[in-house]
């Protein structure tokens, strides 16, 4: 098993399990989760994992943050699960439908805008490297090869409409290509022949219809498709089985593409031109102003998702205009959070968060990336997202006051700065400088609690000590311990043998495991019960000394989905050591087919200096299995 099908295995359980998931897609670094229950996910247990950086609930979705390789972990989900779990007689009840108006507007556009994102991103830079080589004249404009290179750019802008129609069908749950073609009839040439100029009047059955130029629209095409998702459930209901497979799209282009040519698309193609205008009037008023509130609250803004109601902006400004002036003013927030980045990198004494800092620099610096940053440093040490606000603020305002400008919809980073490369590009990269400095040296001096022994400059503490647990003082020792005690009959297995990386890595903890002689599970502490999955296959416990626990029976036990578990104690329970938790049938998970070597970790072993394991080769209920110091 890979490290990938580890993680995907962990998340998805402790979300609720595969059948809790209505549906699921990835932006650059997170998994967007929509749940069918909430209350079922394990926020504390996902938070509590190295491999997670943070977990948001926002616009109706459960975010998980895990940082670059979201990709991978992705597919793995995706291939080792079946997340089709809506049936026929369920009701299309959509987190897209929580919360007020403007998140689920933020859903829906995240979720119509994030898949043409990386297309848009090619397409842009592509343009943006063409400008300069016929600028430097190391290409000719005139030439073919430039033509075919330009089409390549241009192509996924003057087809905008067609991806956005596709990629709303998705997310308003109707037919793809019939979706495409409503929107491709307003760009195939017998349609825009009638138009000699945008506002001329044509007529259809004697109705005059307003002729507009719909390459590179967007509202247009999701307005459309929006509608056209309720004419198909309609038809679907109304229109017989038998005929339903030419009968649906027929109609549906018959309504839709008059309608879409009448209403919808001049409607649509003012609106958008309203907010371009409305956005550019805001520049020209204040640029100041707008670009430092941009620049210091874009952070935010991407926290909760809601950036997302500002992307459409941007697209539409380079579809209109060829130029956009937003994401110039947000980059300084981009450029701020890695300069957070390199002041805790300096500041910093504990060396894990030193090198935490440090490998989340380049993602951000290079590919625009700052999640791992926000979560794993702004947020959890509060000083430096001061310092972030302030730098980007101050960079955001520049690039807002001198009218900074890029070609391309592209995440502001080193690598993107071609697309910058306007007559502005000079402030565009004093702005983003003075960011990262300012917000570097602010973070420096403004300090924070490192959250793993640094010393308080205020307190003179330590935060590890802030936050030590009271651990009981064996007789005649000096240091503070607690024995954790076998809670299986069996033969130890050292954990760096377990044939799973999640575990032998240490990934999850410190620990050691035990291959069962006898298929019940006993409490190796005094405590509580934080957590028992719903198979019956895990089971967590936090002590009466704080110490959390996770015993694990088998591995990959979880697609047993529950078959040969009993548990016998429920979440939240008091429980004694020796205590019966778990029971399970042995030969009948062996004979399924898995490995029933059984992990038992320390989750919070990095609160602890040394975690002491037994060095006995079997164990019984009376042993001590761990003794963590």
């Amino acid at each position: 098993m890979s490290k990938h099908d580890e993680l995907a295995k962990f998340i998805v359980t402790n979300v609720g399990g595969e059948e809790n998931i209505r549906d699921l897609y990835h932006c650059m670094t997170r998994l967007r989760f929509t749940l069918k229950d909430k209350q079922k996910a394990n926020k504390q247990a996902l938070e509590n994992s190295d491999s997670v950086i943070s977990v948001i609930e926002s616009g109706g979705q459960y975010q998980v943050v895990i940082g670059n390789h979201v990709n991978e972990v992705y597919d793995t989900i995706a291939k080792n699960y079946n997340l089709q779990v809506k049936s026929g007689n369920e009701k299309k009840e959509d987190n897209a439908k929580e919360g007020n108006f403007i998140s689920r507007a933020f859903t829906v556009m995240s979720s119509i805008f994030q898949p043409i994102v990386p297309a848009l991103a090619g397409a842009g830079m592509l343009k943006a490297i063409l400008v300069i080589l016929t600028q430097l004249e190391w290409l000719d404009s005139a030439s073919s090869t430039y033509a075919i290179l330009a089409a390549a750019g241009n192509g996924v802008f003057f087809f905008l409409p067609l991806m956005l129609a596709f990629s709303a069908s998705r997310t308003f749950k109707t037919q793809p290509i019939v979706s495409a073609a409503i929107m491709a009839a307003l760009l195939e040439p017998n349609f825009t022949k009638l138009m000699e100029n945008t506002g001329d009047i044509a007529s259809f059955i004697h109705i005059p219809v307003v002729l507009m130029s719909y390459t590179t629209s967007i509202i247009p095409a999701i307005l459309a498709i929006w509608l056209y998702s309720y004419l198909e459930r309609f038809l679907k209901r109304v229109v017989p089985k038998s005929i339903e497979l030419f009968m649906v799209p027929l109609v549906s282009l018959l309504i839709m593409v008059p309608l879409t040519a009448i209403v919808i698309g001049p409607l649509g193609v003012y609106t958008g031109k309203g907010i371009a205008d409305g956005i550019e009037f805001l520049s020209t008023q204040s640029g100041l102003l707008t670009g430092a509130i941009l620049g210091g609250g874009w952070t935010f803004l991407v926290m909760f998702g809601l950036h997302w109601g500002i992307a459409p902006a941007m697209i539409n400004n380079l579809s209109l205009k060829g130029f956009d002036t937003i994401r110039p003013m947000m980059a300084s927030a981009t450029f701020a959070q890695s300069g957070v980045a390199l002041g805790v990198f300096l500041k910093a004494k504990d060396k894990k968060l030193k090198a935490y800092a440090l490998s989340s620099i380049f993602p951000s610096l290079f590919a625009g990336i700052t999640e791992p940053i926000v979560y794993g440093l702004s947020v959890k040490l509060k000083r430096p997202m001061i310092a972030a606000v302030i730098g980007g603020m101050i960079g955001g305002a520049i690039a807002g006051h001198f009218q900074t400008t890029v070609l391309a919809y592209v995440f502001p980073a080193i690598t993107t700065i071609p697309a910058f490369f306007t007559n502005t590009i000079a402030f565009y990269l004093i702005s983003i400088i003075i960011s990262f400095v300012v917000t570097t040296v602010l973070t420096y001096i403004l300090g924070f609690n490192e959250g793993n022994g640094a010393t308080d400059a205020e307190t003179g503490k330590t935060e590890a000590e802030k936050s030590e647990p009271a651990l009981q003082t064996e007789p005649g020792h000096t240091e503070v311990t607690e024995n954790v005690y076998a809670p299986i009959h069996g033969q130890i297995v050292p954990l760096h043998e377990v044939p799973d990386p999640a575990f032998s890595t240490e990934a999850m903890g410190q620990g050691i495991a035990i291959l069962p002689s006898e298929g019940k599970v006993y409490s190796p502490v005094s405590g509580v019960v934080s957590l028992v999955f719903r198979t019956g296959h895990a089971i967590a416990i936090t002590s009466d000394n704080h110490l959390d626990l996770l015993i694990h029976v088998g591995l990959d036990t979880v697609k047993l989905k529950g078959n040969y578990f009993t548990k016998h104690v429920e979440q939240g329970q008091r429980i004694e050591r020796g205590d019966l938790l778990l029971e399970f049938d042995i030969p009948k998970i062996q004979a399924a087919g898995y490995d029933l070597t059984t992990p038992i970790i320390v989750t919070n072993s990095t609160a602890y200096q040394k975690v002491t394991q037994t060095q006995q080769k079997s164990v019984d209920l009376q042993s001590v299995l761990l003794t963590v110091h």
